[in-house]
Protein backbone atom coordinates (compact mmCIF):
# COMPACT_ATOMS: atom_id res chain seq x y z
CA UNK A 1 0.00 0.00 0.00
CA UNK A 2 1.12 3.14 -0.78
CA UNK A 3 1.09 6.81 0.73
CA UNK A 4 0.79 10.01 -1.01
CA UNK A 5 -1.11 13.56 -0.28
CA UNK A 6 -3.91 15.40 -1.48
CA UNK A 7 -3.62 19.73 -1.51
CA UNK A 8 -4.78 22.61 -3.12
CA UNK A 9 -1.73 24.39 -4.25
CA UNK A 10 -2.33 27.85 -4.56
CA UNK A 11 -0.47 30.88 -4.85
CA UNK A 12 -0.17 31.62 -1.18
CA UNK A 13 1.37 28.13 -0.69
CA UNK A 14 4.49 26.31 -0.84
CA UNK A 15 5.26 26.18 -5.13
CA UNK A 16 4.69 22.87 -6.70
CA UNK A 17 8.45 22.37 -7.75
CA UNK A 18 9.81 22.30 -3.86
CA UNK A 19 6.65 20.32 -3.10
CA UNK A 20 7.21 17.63 -5.34
CA UNK A 21 10.64 17.25 -4.30
CA UNK A 22 9.93 18.00 -0.52
CA UNK A 23 7.69 14.92 -0.82
CA UNK A 24 10.02 12.88 -3.18
CA UNK A 25 13.12 13.46 -0.55
CA UNK A 26 10.88 12.27 2.21
CA UNK A 27 9.76 8.87 0.79
CA UNK A 28 6.16 9.38 -0.08
CA UNK A 29 5.06 8.27 -3.60
CA UNK A 30 2.17 10.79 -5.01
CA UNK A 31 0.86 14.51 -4.97
CA UNK A 32 -2.75 14.69 -6.00
CA UNK A 33 -4.13 18.20 -6.08
CA UNK A 34 -7.62 19.37 -6.02
CA UNK A 35 -9.05 21.66 -8.95
CA UNK A 36 -11.51 24.66 -8.98
CA UNK A 37 -11.74 27.06 -11.74
CA UNK A 38 -12.91 29.74 -9.68
CA UNK A 39 -15.31 30.07 -7.11
CA UNK A 40 -19.28 31.90 -7.66
CA UNK A 41 -19.36 34.87 -5.16
CA UNK A 42 -22.96 34.97 -4.56
CA UNK A 43 -22.87 30.77 -5.12
CA UNK A 44 -26.09 29.35 -2.69
CA UNK A 45 -24.76 25.98 -3.21
CA UNK A 46 -23.92 24.83 0.68
CA UNK A 47 -19.75 23.78 1.07
CA UNK A 48 -19.75 20.35 1.84
CA UNK A 49 -17.91 20.00 4.96
CA UNK A 50 -19.92 23.09 6.39
CA UNK A 51 -19.39 26.48 6.80
CA UNK A 52 -17.81 29.16 4.11
CA UNK A 53 -15.73 27.76 1.48
CA UNK A 54 -12.08 28.10 2.68
CA UNK A 55 -10.17 30.30 1.22
CA UNK A 56 -7.75 28.01 -0.56
CA UNK A 57 -10.65 26.83 -3.03
CA UNK A 58 -10.72 30.43 -4.33
CA UNK A 59 -7.08 30.00 -5.54
CA UNK A 60 -6.33 27.19 -6.85
CA UNK A 61 -3.65 26.64 -9.55
CA UNK A 62 -4.38 24.59 -12.88
CA UNK A 63 -3.99 20.76 -11.72
CA UNK A 64 -2.27 20.35 -14.97
CA UNK A 65 -0.03 23.12 -14.75
CA UNK A 66 1.03 22.39 -11.23
CA UNK A 67 1.41 18.76 -11.66
CA UNK A 68 3.68 19.08 -14.43
CA UNK A 69 5.75 21.30 -12.71
CA UNK A 70 5.95 18.98 -9.90
CA UNK A 71 6.77 15.53 -12.45
CA UNK A 72 9.70 17.46 -13.94
CA UNK A 73 11.42 18.42 -11.12
CA UNK A 74 11.20 14.69 -9.71
CA UNK A 75 11.90 11.50 -11.05
CA UNK A 76 9.74 8.49 -9.30
CA UNK A 77 6.42 10.69 -7.99
CA UNK A 78 3.24 9.94 -9.16
CA UNK A 79 1.36 13.07 -9.51
CA UNK A 80 -2.78 12.81 -9.83
CA UNK A 81 -5.88 15.08 -9.81
CA UNK A 82 -7.90 14.61 -7.02
CA UNK A 83 -10.28 15.72 -8.92
CA UNK A 84 -10.57 17.14 -12.17
CA UNK A 85 -14.22 18.60 -12.75
CA UNK A 86 -14.88 16.83 -16.17
CA UNK A 87 -18.42 18.72 -16.58
CA UNK A 88 -15.97 22.06 -16.52
CA UNK A 89 -13.67 21.37 -19.53
CA UNK A 90 -13.45 20.90 -23.06
CA UNK A 91 -12.68 17.25 -23.98
CA UNK A 92 -10.83 17.99 -26.38
CA UNK A 93 -8.24 20.33 -24.85
CA UNK A 94 -8.66 18.12 -21.49
CA UNK A 95 -7.47 15.17 -23.93
CA UNK A 96 -4.11 16.95 -24.99
CA UNK A 97 -3.67 18.06 -21.65
CA UNK A 98 -3.58 14.52 -19.97
CA UNK A 99 -1.31 12.74 -22.53
CA UNK A 100 0.76 15.95 -22.50
CA UNK A 101 0.98 15.14 -18.85
CA UNK A 102 1.55 11.32 -19.41
CA UNK A 103 4.26 11.98 -21.60
CA UNK A 104 6.47 14.55 -19.75
CA UNK A 105 5.83 12.59 -16.59
CA UNK A 106 7.16 9.77 -18.23
CA UNK A 107 3.72 7.84 -17.20
CA UNK A 108 3.59 8.96 -13.85
CA UNK A 109 -0.01 10.58 -14.08
CA UNK A 110 -3.11 9.42 -12.42
CA UNK A 111 -6.28 11.10 -14.07
CA UNK A 112 -8.93 11.34 -10.78
CA UNK A 113 -12.15 12.96 -12.54
CA UNK A 114 -15.06 13.73 -10.77
CA UNK A 115 -18.96 15.27 -11.69
CA UNK A 116 -17.99 18.26 -8.55
CA UNK A 117 -20.36 19.85 -6.29
CA UNK A 118 -20.55 23.36 -6.89
CA UNK A 119 -23.79 24.02 -8.64
CA UNK A 120 -22.77 27.62 -9.74
CA UNK A 121 -19.66 26.77 -10.88
CA UNK A 122 -20.49 24.67 -13.18
CA UNK A 123 -22.94 26.97 -14.50
CA UNK A 124 -20.26 29.46 -15.25
CA UNK A 125 -19.05 26.93 -17.87
CA UNK A 126 -22.41 26.82 -19.80
CA UNK A 127 -23.40 23.51 -18.66
CA UNK A 128 -26.76 22.85 -16.82
CA UNK A 129 -25.82 21.11 -13.32
CA UNK A 130 -29.04 19.17 -13.36
CA UNK A 131 -27.00 17.00 -16.17
CA UNK A 132 -23.42 17.37 -14.82
CA UNK A 133 -22.99 13.78 -14.60
CA UNK A 134 -24.60 12.81 -18.12
CA UNK A 135 -21.91 15.35 -19.45
CA UNK A 136 -18.97 13.54 -17.96
CA UNK A 137 -19.95 10.64 -19.00
CA UNK A 138 -19.73 11.62 -22.44
CA UNK A 139 -17.03 13.84 -21.77
CA UNK A 140 -14.87 10.81 -21.09
CA UNK A 141 -15.85 8.15 -23.14
CA UNK A 142 -14.86 10.93 -25.93
CA UNK A 143 -11.29 11.25 -24.26
CA UNK A 144 -11.07 7.87 -24.54
CA UNK A 145 -11.78 7.74 -28.53
CA UNK A 146 -9.35 10.49 -28.62
CA UNK A 147 -6.56 8.64 -26.95
CA UNK A 148 -7.20 5.20 -28.46
CA UNK A 149 -8.02 6.11 -32.57
CA UNK A 150 -5.93 7.26 -34.86
CA UNK A 151 -9.17 9.02 -36.50
CA UNK A 152 -11.28 9.89 -33.37
CA UNK A 153 -14.86 10.88 -33.94
CA UNK A 154 -17.58 10.96 -31.00
CA UNK A 155 -21.59 12.12 -31.65
CA UNK A 156 -23.55 12.54 -28.45
CA UNK A 157 -26.18 14.79 -26.93
CA UNK A 158 -23.12 17.04 -25.04
CA UNK A 159 -20.32 16.25 -26.94
CA UNK A 160 -20.00 15.81 -30.70
CA UNK A 161 -17.34 16.03 -33.54
CA UNK A 162 -16.42 14.62 -36.95
CA UNK A 163 -13.19 12.38 -37.34
CA UNK A 164 -10.13 14.25 -35.84
CA UNK A 165 -6.28 13.45 -35.59
CA UNK A 166 -4.91 14.33 -31.88
CA UNK A 167 -1.74 13.36 -30.90
CA UNK A 168 0.38 12.67 -29.81
CA UNK A 169 -0.94 9.16 -27.96
CA UNK A 170 -0.49 8.29 -24.43
CA UNK A 171 2.64 7.10 -23.11
CA UNK A 172 0.79 5.00 -21.05
CA UNK A 173 -1.64 2.56 -22.45
CA UNK A 174 -4.35 1.70 -23.28
CA UNK A 175 -4.29 5.58 -21.57
CA UNK A 176 -3.41 7.19 -17.96
CA UNK A 177 -4.69 5.10 -15.01
CA UNK A 178 -8.25 6.56 -14.78
CA UNK A 179 -10.02 6.92 -11.00
CA UNK A 180 -13.47 8.47 -10.70
CA UNK A 181 -14.00 9.94 -7.30
CA UNK A 182 -17.42 10.33 -5.30
CA UNK A 183 -19.61 7.97 -3.34
CA UNK A 184 -21.71 5.07 -3.96
CA UNK A 185 -23.18 7.43 -6.68
CA UNK A 186 -20.03 6.77 -9.08
CA UNK A 187 -20.22 3.02 -8.95
CA UNK A 188 -21.90 2.23 -11.97
CA UNK A 189 -19.62 5.20 -13.82
CA UNK A 190 -16.74 2.90 -12.60
CA UNK A 191 -17.96 0.10 -13.52
CA UNK A 192 -19.00 1.33 -17.26
CA UNK A 193 -15.27 3.25 -17.82
CA UNK A 194 -13.36 0.04 -16.19
CA UNK A 195 -12.07 2.85 -13.95
CA UNK A 196 -10.50 3.01 -10.15
CA UNK A 197 -12.15 4.68 -7.19
CA UNK A 198 -10.98 7.56 -5.95
CA UNK A 199 -12.87 7.21 -2.36
CA UNK A 200 -13.08 9.79 1.01
CA UNK A 201 -13.67 7.64 4.09
CA UNK A 202 -12.04 8.56 7.73
CA UNK A 203 -11.38 4.49 8.45
CA UNK A 204 -10.83 1.60 6.81
CA UNK A 205 -14.21 0.03 9.06
CA UNK A 206 -16.47 3.19 7.05
CA UNK A 207 -15.00 2.37 3.50
CA UNK A 208 -15.28 -1.69 4.17
CA UNK A 209 -19.19 -1.37 3.39
CA UNK A 210 -18.86 0.74 0.55
CA UNK A 211 -16.17 -1.56 -0.87
CA UNK A 212 -18.48 -4.62 -0.63
CA UNK A 213 -21.04 -2.67 -2.34
CA UNK A 214 -18.47 -1.21 -5.53
CA UNK A 215 -17.27 -4.57 -6.10
CA UNK A 216 -20.55 -6.20 -6.36
CA UNK A 217 -21.49 -3.54 -8.93
CA UNK A 218 -18.06 -3.00 -10.72
CA UNK A 219 -15.89 -6.40 -9.61
CA UNK A 220 -13.25 -7.13 -6.93
CA UNK A 221 -10.25 -6.06 -9.23
CA UNK A 222 -11.58 -2.74 -8.95
CA UNK A 223 -7.97 -0.28 -7.92
CA UNK A 224 -9.03 1.81 -4.72
CA UNK A 225 -7.33 5.05 -3.96
CA UNK A 226 -8.62 6.61 -0.55
CA UNK A 227 -8.23 10.10 0.64
CA UNK A 228 -7.93 9.56 4.88
CA UNK A 229 -10.54 12.14 6.64
CA UNK A 230 -9.51 10.99 9.58
CA UNK A 231 -6.16 11.42 11.59
CA UNK A 232 -3.07 11.33 10.36
CA UNK A 233 -1.59 8.78 11.88
CA UNK A 234 0.04 5.15 11.07
CA UNK A 235 -2.42 3.37 13.52
CA UNK A 236 -5.01 5.02 11.46
CA UNK A 237 -4.35 4.43 8.29
CA UNK A 238 -2.83 0.92 8.74
CA UNK A 239 -6.28 -0.73 8.23
CA UNK A 240 -6.90 0.17 4.94
CA UNK A 241 -4.29 -2.42 3.47
CA UNK A 242 -6.47 -5.41 5.17
CA UNK A 243 -9.31 -4.11 2.91
CA UNK A 244 -7.63 -4.11 -0.39
CA UNK A 245 -6.52 -0.56 -0.89
CA UNK A 246 -3.71 0.16 -3.26
CA UNK A 247 -2.97 3.47 -2.30
CA UNK A 248 -3.53 6.03 1.17
CA UNK A 249 -3.80 10.07 0.34
CA UNK A 250 -3.86 12.08 3.27
CA UNK A 251 -4.69 15.93 3.41
CA UNK A 252 -1.74 18.31 3.81
CA UNK A 253 -3.15 21.64 4.53
CA UNK A 254 -1.77 24.43 1.87
CA UNK A 255 0.70 26.49 4.13
CA UNK A 256 3.73 28.46 3.32
CA UNK A 257 7.07 26.66 2.14
CA UNK A 258 8.85 26.12 6.17
CA UNK A 259 5.03 25.34 7.85
CA UNK A 260 4.83 22.69 5.00
CA UNK A 261 8.23 21.50 5.27
CA UNK A 262 7.55 20.92 9.43
CA UNK A 263 4.53 19.33 8.49
CA UNK A 264 5.85 16.79 6.04
CA UNK A 265 8.88 15.64 8.32
CA UNK A 266 5.95 15.22 10.83
CA UNK A 267 4.08 13.10 8.50
CA UNK A 268 7.23 11.19 7.40
CA UNK A 269 7.84 10.40 10.74
CA UNK A 270 4.60 8.81 11.31
CA UNK A 271 4.23 7.12 8.39
CA UNK A 272 7.75 5.13 8.13
CA UNK A 273 6.51 3.07 11.02
CA UNK A 274 4.19 1.17 8.02
CA UNK A 275 6.98 0.87 5.40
Amino acid sequence: MGFGVLTFVTDEGIDPVELGRALEARGFESLFVAEHTHIPVDAKTPYPLGGPTPRKYHRTLDPFVALTAAAVATEKLVVGTGIALVPQRDPILTAKEVVSLDLVSKGRFRFGVGVGWLREEIANHGVDPSVRGRVADERLRAMIEIWTQEKAEFHGEFVNFDPIYSWPKPLTKPYPPLYVGGGPASFKRIARLNAGWIAMAPSAKVLGSQLEELRTVAGHDVPVINVHMGESTAKAVEGYRDIGVEHVLVELPTEPRDETLRQLDELQAEFVKLA
